[in-house]
């Protein structure tokens, strides 16, 4: 695998839990998760694969430091690497933005030349709406670790397996 970090976004804890048991099974060193609000464009830049992770909030905007990320993500060089998005949410209460954070990841990283991996089918998932299905599929891996914490383990595993041979 090549050089692999991990990105998240997280007011309650949820998303940076999720993220550390992502990289625990994708085998990634825990000094390579990261707050997004403090990354920058020149660490991004050292990695070949990132794996971005937001939870969602009000009307389906990502967590708070993920606006300082997204600066440096547009600055990076993202030519050629390869990037797998990850998104919390709460499908009961807010069942029409559900997820809807990782939209706006996908939107500031698929102009900029990544190679994006880890579209996950919608099938299995109860929600009314969300920006961040694509072609009838979520553009990366949706949880909700509130309601459907008995799914979340599988969901991971199935969607570290899918991307692992791309990194």
């Amino acid at each position: 695998m090549n050089s692999t970090c991990i990105v998240y976004g997280s007011s309650t804890g949820t998303c940076q839990d999720l993220a550390s048991r992502i990289a625990t099974k994708l085998g990634v060193d825990s000094s390579n998760v990261f707050d997004a609000g403090s990354i920058s464009a020149e660490q991004l830049n050292g990695f070949q694969n990132l794996i971005l992770g937001t939870s969602t909030w009000g009307a389906g905007e990502m967590q708070d430091d993920w606006y300082e990320g997204v600066k440096a993500l547009k600055a990076a060089d993202l030519t050629g690497k390869t990037v797998a998005l990850f998104g919390c949410g709460d499908s009961e209460g807010y069942s029409d933005t559900f997820c809807g954070g990782m939209a706006e990841l996908y939107q500031a990283v698929k102009d900029k030349g990544a190679n994006i991996v880890g579209a996950v089918a919608t099938d299995g998932y109860t929600y009314d709406d969300s920006e961040a299905v694509v072609d009838g599929k979520f553009v990366g891996l949706a949880l909700d670790d509130v309601n459907e914490d008995d799914k979340t383990d599988a969901r991971i595993d199935a969607w570290v397996a899918e991307i692992q041979p791309a990194l």
